[in-house]
C-alpha cells in the first residue's frame, strides 16, 4: 500500500521550509521588540470553548471544526458528554467521553490560558503571540488547507485605549515591512459595541429580508443566523444589493465613533496608511469596535493574509474577569505564497530570495588521513554559523564538485595530502571557479564575508 498525505494537508519541504523559518524568525524578532512573549497552546481544547467564543451559528463551529469524542479518566469533569463501557483482559472499565476539537483558531485558547493561569494579576497589559497549526474542515484550494498555519498576537488588559489598537497595527505593518512584502494594504472598520451593534444588526436583518428572494442560499440562511456575514459575500450577483444595505458607520454610538476617530488619528501620527472598508465585519461573534484586514498581491480574489480586531468581553464570556482585548491572526500559508509570487516577479522580495539558504561549504576530502581533519574543520565552521556538507564517503574530485554544485554550495574546501602538509586549505568559489589557499583563521574570515 502506498501512503499519501490526506487531502487538505501537505508536507512543507526544503528549501521552502527555509522561507517559513525566516518568516517565523522575523515575527519573533518584531513582536518581541514590542514587548510580546510567545505562548504555546494545546492542539485541541474542549469543544464548548470554541462554540461559546466563536459562536454556535458561525460557519466555523457549525460546519468546519474537527471534533471527536475522547476517553478521559473516571475522575473527569461533570461536563463530560457520555460514558462508554469496555473490557480489557477480562476486566470491565467505564470511561467518560469528552467532546474535543482540534483548534480552528487560537484567540479562544489564549483567553482560556489567560483565565486559567490568573494572568490578569500580571503587571500591565498581557502581550502574547503564537505560531502554529490550526484545523478547519474546509474545501481545500490554493493557499487554503485543512491543516493550516497562523502567526498571531493578542493584547489582554484593562484598557480599550485606541493607542493600543494603533500599537498592534504598527507592529503588524512593521513585520510585513521586515518581510519586504510590497503592495500590502491595511483595511479598517468599526463594528460598534454591545450597545449599538445589535441595533445595526437588526436594521441589517430587516433590509435583507426585503431582498431575500434575490440572494443566494448561504446569504438567505445567514439573514437569521449571522446577517453580518452577508456583507462578506463574494457572489457577483449580490454585490449591487449589498451596496444598498445600511452601513454600520451610520449607526455607531458616540463612544464608538470617538474611539474610531482617535484610532485614525493615531495611525496618522505613526504614518500608517489605511483604507476604510464598511463591509469589513469579521466572521466571528466576539469582535467589536476595531476590525481590520490586510491583503497582499499575487493571490487573486482571495487576497486576505491577515484579519483581526478588538474583542472586549470575550474573556468574561469564557468565565474570566472583565478584560479588554485586541489581536490578529496571519494566514502563514497565504503569506508565504504571496512572498513566493513576489520572488518569482522581476521586482521580487529580496527577503524571499535570501530565504532559500544555500550551502556555504562543501568539504572535498581525499585519503583516510584527510577525513579527521575535514570533520574537525566542519565542526569549527558550523560553530561559526556556516552551513557545511561533509560527505561520509570519499569521492573523486569531479564527482565531489558536481555534487557541491547541485547542492547549491557557494564554496568547495579541498583537503588532501598537499593541504595537510601545508597546513592550509584550498578554497574554490564555485560561482566563478577562482581558487586560493588559506589557513584556518583566514578561511573563516573569508567565508564570513560570503
Amino acid at each position: 500500500m502506498k501512503f499519501q498525505a490526506i487531502k487538505g494537508v501537505r508536507d512543507i519541504l526544503p528549501p521552502e521550509s527555509a522561507l517559513w523559518n525566516r518568516v517565523e524568525q522575523a515575527a519573533r524578532a518584531v513582536f518581541e521588540s514590542f514587548g510580546f512573549g510567545e505562548i504555546r497552546l494545546p492542539i485541541f481544547e474542549q469543544t464548548e470553548l470554541f462554540a461559546r467564543s466563536i459562536g454556535a451559528e458561525t460557519d466555523v463551529v457549525s460546519k468546519e471544526m474537527f471534533t471527536f469524542r475522547a476517553r478521559v479518566n473516571p475522575a473527569g469533569t461533570e461536563d463530560d458528554i457520555e460514558t462508554e463501557s469496555w473490557e480489557r483482559e477480562g476486566v470491565a472499565f467505564t470511561d467518560r467521553l469528552e467532546l474535543l476539537t482540534l483548534r480552528p483558531e487560537a484567540t479562544a485558547s489564549v483567553c482560556r490560558a489567560y483565565i486559567e493561569h490568573g494572568m490578569q494579576m500580571l503587571p500591565g497589559d498581557v502581550k502574547l503571540y503564537y505560531i502554529g497549526p490550526m484545523f478547519r474542515r474546509e474545501r481545500p484550494q490554493k493557499g487554503r488547507y485543512r491543516q493550516f498555519y497562523q502567526i498571531g498576537a493578542e493584547v489582554l488588559g484593562a484598557s480599550d485605549n485606541p493607542r493600543i489598537d494603533a500599537d498592534v497595527l504598527e507592529m503588524l505593518m512593521m513585520f510585513l515591512e521586515r518581510l519586504q512584502l510590497s503592495g500590502a494594504k491595511l483595511y479598517l472598520n468599526s463594528i460598534g459595541c454591545k450597545n449599538c451593534r445589535p441595533v445595526y444588526v437588526e436594521k441589517l436583518r430587516e433590509a435583507l429580508r426585503k431582498v431575500n428572494d434575490k440572494l443566494g442560499a448561504d446569504s438567505q440562511r445567514r439573514i437569521e443566523t449571522n446577517p453580518l456575514r452577508v456583507l462578506d459575500s463574494k457572489l457577483p450577483e449580490e454585490q449591487e444589493i449589498i451596496e444598498t444595505l445600511p452601513r454600520i458607520s451610520e449607526h455607531l454610538c458616540a463612544e464608538c465613533r470617538q474611539h474610531f476617530a482617535d484610532l485614525l488619528a493615531q495611525l496618522a501620527l505613526r504614518g500608517i496608511a489605511y483604507e476604510l472598508n464598511w463591509r469589513l465585519v469579521r466572521g466571528l461573534d466576539y469582535y467589536m469596535r476595531t476590525t481590520f484586514e490586510i491583503t497582499a498581491p499575487g493571490l487573486g480574489s482571495q487576497d486576505a493574509i491577515c484579519g483581526g480586531g478588538r474583542y472586549d468581553g470575550l474573556v468574561e464570556l469564557l468565565g474570566g474577569p472583565p478584560t479588554k482585548g485586541i489581536g490578529f491572526a496571519i494566514g502563514t500559508d497565504r503569506l508565504i505564497l504571496s512572498l513566493q509570487k513576489a520572488e518569482a516577479s522581476e521586482a521580487g522580495s529580496a527577503f524571499a530570495k535570501a530565504s532559500a539558504d544555500k550551502l556555504d561549504v562543501f568539504l572535498v576530502w581525499f585519503g583516510a588521513a584527510a577525513y579527521p581533519a575535514a570533520a574537525k574543520l566542519a565542526r569549527r565552521l558550523r560553530s561559526e554559523g556556516l552551513r557545511v556538507e561533509l560527505p561520509a564517503d570519499e569521492m573523486k574530485f569531479k564527482k565531489s564538485l558536481s555534487l557541491a554544485d547541485r547542492l547549491g554550495a557557494r564554496h568547495a574546501v579541498i583537503i588532501g595530502e598537499d593541504e595537510l602538509a601545508a597546513g592550509a586549505y584550498s578554497v574554490k568559489k564555485l560561482a566563478d571557479g577562482t581558487q586560493q589557499k588559506l589557513k584556518e583563521e583566514e578561511l573563516i574570515a573569508y567565508l564570513r564575508r560570503g
